[in-house]
């Protein structure tokens, strides 16, 4: 399972660039970004979800990088937020790049999806239901690179079920997968998980012991990524 860290205490919050989009009756707007620093962490590590076959398999497809790699980079994330697809064009590829195919890190996925996007929870059962197979970041990719042509749709299932197939999934399983219903408990325990932590806006992205939230530029990320992997060789024995 991915692990989290909850904030237990008061948190020193740091304006950074970056746009973010936040709850509607959350404390800040679209368009505003924040770095959190938290201190006397503790890890979260099982999701209050069923523990089917389908579930397991979909949560380990959401990681990416050596298993070795000391320091994890989970990015929590909306597939309809605007810059959380401004991120991916922008960025993600780079952190990849970089950091990932390198051995520094390990990537992995955390759904976020706010109440004020209509397709969002859909559009993530689809990414789940893709990552059941093996194809998580496959459909992760597709969900972004078609933001625009299914989130104003009044039903975009046949856009998500032609972006499945292009990923090369067994078409049939993955509807079935989306029909049942059975990654909404580990979306929602992602939800949870994240927002114990801290994190209250899309995309945020939880590096050490600090959450960076926006849109962030590969410098800021190329920063905390930076600061954790030195923190992580001190307290390696």
């Amino acid at each position: 399972m991915i692990p989290i860290q909850v904030n237990r205490v008061g948190a020193l919050a740091i304006v950074a660039l970056g746009l973010a989009c936040a709850p509607a009756n959350g404390t800040k707007q679209a368009g505003e970004g924040n770095a959190t620093t938290r201190r006397d962490t503790a890890v979260i590590r099982a999701p209050a979800a069923a523990p089917d076959s389908d579930g397991k398999r979909a949560d380990l497809a959401r990681i990416q990088g050596n298993p070795a790699a000391p320091v994890w980079v989970i990015e929590v994330s909306d597939f309809q937020c605007p810059y959380c697809k401004q991120w991916h064009d922008e960025t993600y590829q780079k952190v990849r790049d970089e950091f990932v195919k390198t051995g520094k890190i390990r990537l992995a996925y955390i759904n976020y999806p706010l109440a004020s996007h209509a397709h969002a929870w859909p559009a993530a059962e689809s990414a789940m239901c893709a990552g059941a197979q093996g194809k998580f970041w496959e459909m992760h990719d597709a969900l972004f690179a078609n933001q625009a042509k299914w989130e104003a749709m009044p039903a975009p299932a046949p856009v998500f079920d032609s972006l499945a197939r292009a990923t090369g999934v067994d078409v049939a399983r993955w509807r079935q997968c989306v029909q049942s219903g059975k990654m909404k408990a580990w979306i929602q325990a992602d939800h949870d998980r994240a927002q114990a932590a801290g994190v209250n806006a899309t995309p945020s992205f939880l590096i050490g012991d600090t959450i960076l939230a926006g849109a962030q530029p590969i410098e800021n990320l190329r920063s905390a990524i930076d600061s954790a992997l030195v923190k992580s060789k001190k307290t390696t024995p």
